[in-house]
């Protein structure tokens, strides 16, 4: 990860029944992510629950990618087609821990 202190954005969430193109979508705003300026990194899990955490260097980046058309338009499909519930939260990481076998 990046020298602290930097953001996490967490985004928890529970799908609708079906696929409806949230695979691809989901692959593209990874790939579009990586290209943003303060981006850092990302790390997600699914199976009843889904969650993703993208990192950001602070919280002007995370205003650009909120603002990036593409990213507009996942939000708007997601709330339409993909998502029953989701949440999402801002977080300032001042601290990390990290074990490896």
């Amino acid at each position: 990860m990046k020298t602290k202190p930097y953001y996490a954005v967490i985004f928890t969430t529970t799908r609708t029944e079906g696929d409806h193109g949230y695979e691809e979508m989901a692959q593209r705003m990874d790939e579009l992510a990586k290209k943003q300026p303060g981006y850092i990194g990302v790390e997600s899990a699914r199976s009843e629950l889904g969650i993703t955490v993208s990192y950001w260097e602070n919280l002007e980046a995370i205003s650009k990618w909120k603002e990036n058309s593409e990213h507009t338009l996942a939000r708007e499909m997601g709330r339409e087609k993909w998502y029953s519930w989701y949440k999402l939260r801002v977080c300032l990481v001042e601290r990390e821990y990290e074990f490896t076998k």
